[in-house]
């Protein structure tokens, strides 16, 4: 993958613009996790209509990018992070069909939701947790509902330990992302769990060309 395919798309360029008034901290932070993070193939597994949840959203980046890249979603962004979302609200509070909102932790807002999407967040919760979360997620998806996970996996090992340490950094050093451990959780583990629960799994890397382990679990209803 070439820098020339990362670069944002209208929705995306459109969403990097929602911050252009926002503090410099958070204005690097989401560009730095355009460039870093695999958005634009997240979002086209997503279904170009219905109630979207993205749990664990930050400043909305990516809850904004999914409303503006097909206005047929109606997309909500939850964090616990309530100065993230104050931040988020105030850049995005004009894109139409989007909702940013502080949520109790550990916590699945009443579906139904055609699609419940996980971010680069789960990872900050102990495994048992990530799989209780995930559970709750599946119990609130619509009939034909799917949950889409973003994660790290757990190979190569150069990968892994370059966003080891870029993690320890953020989370326990520079405070960047609430929490103060993380649990990788490799992608066929979550794809089990999710198979379990009856959905329909498949799981495949997004990390070609990129320097973090990036990977995708689609799990889906019916």
């Amino acid at each position: 993958m070439t820098l020339l395919t990362r670069r944002p798309d209208d929705a995306g360029r459109a969403a990097l613009a929602l911050y252009r008034s926002s503090p410099a901290a958070v204005r690097a932070h989401v560009t730095i996790r355009w460039w870093s993070a695999p958005f634009a193939s997240i979002a086209a597994a997503l279904p170009r209509t219905g109630r979207i949840l993205e749990i664990g959203c930050g400043h909305g980046l990516f809850s904004a990018y999914a409303a503006l890249d097909a206005p047929g979603r109606e997309v909500v962004g939850v964090d616990i992070d309530t100065a993230k979302i104050a931040q988020g609200h105030a850049a995005a509070r004009d894109v139409d069909h989007l909702e940013l909102r502080v949520a109790e932790s550990g916590a699945v807002p009443p579906g139904p939701w055609d699609a419940v999407v996980f971010v680069d967040v789960l990872y900050l919760l102990p495994a048992s947790e990530q799989q209780r979360l995930l559970t709750e997620a599946v119990a609130q998806l619509a009939p034909e509902g799917m949950v889409l996970v973003k994660e790290m996996g757990v190979a190569p090992r150069w990968k892994v330990r370059w966003n080891t340490w870029q993690e320890t950094i953020s989370v326990k050093v520079l405070r960047i992302t609430e929490g103060s451990s993380f649990d990788f959780v490799a992608p066929e583990t979550m794809a089990g769990w999710l198979s379990e629960l009856g959905l329909k799994v498949s799981q495949r890397r997004l990390d070609h060309g990129r320097v973090h382990p990036h990977h995708l679990v689609v799990a889906r209803r019916g």
